[in-house]
């Protein structure tokens, strides 16, 4: 039996060489996880994590065009908490996504590039494509940015 390392406290307290290790650990339990998500890199201008198909389909078997949208708005979300800096929360206020190309198995990768980074919005242009490279889905996500968190 192993024991882990202890997670630091918050995404912005990581070394950045851990911070998508922190990412992936910490996704344990959430929607990105169920779903499988898997962050490859994370900076506050660009955001890179897979997804499989299998299990994120509609019924016809595709992959279902709101997997699509959970893996932009956790791109675009983790992004924005990067840039925001420390004590600072990001949440998504808008998203869309346009549907270009279905995929019915595989692995789909979600490239996000930081369109504005701002004091108080946050605004990714995500990029989903199949293993070929094609791009199945466009998708843009705003993010506002509050301040520091109140003690509880």
């Amino acid at each position: 039996m192993t024991t882990a390392a202890p997670r630091p406290v918050s995404l912005l307290d990581a070394p950045p060489e851990d911070a998508v290790a922190w990412i992936n650990a910490a996704g344990e339990g959430t929607l990105a996880g169920r779903m499988g998500i898997t962050f490859h890199e994370a900076t506050p201008q660009r955001l890179v994590a897979t997804m499989p198909v299998a299990g994120n389909t509609q019924l016809y078997r595709m992959l279902h065009g709101g997997a699509s949208a959970v893996l932009a708005e956790s791109l675009g979300s983790i992004g924005a908490v990067l840039h925001a800096g420390d004590g600072h929360i990001a949440v998504g206020v808008d998203i869309n996504a346009t549907h270009h190309l279905a995929v019915r198995d595989g692995t789909v990768t979600g490239v996000a590039t930081a369109l504005h980074l701002g004091r108080t919005t946050a605004t990714y242009e995500v990029v989903i494509s199949d293993e070929n490279g094609r791009r199945l889905c466009t998708s843009r996500i705003t993010c506002a940015i509050h301040g520091r968190r109140k003690s509880r």
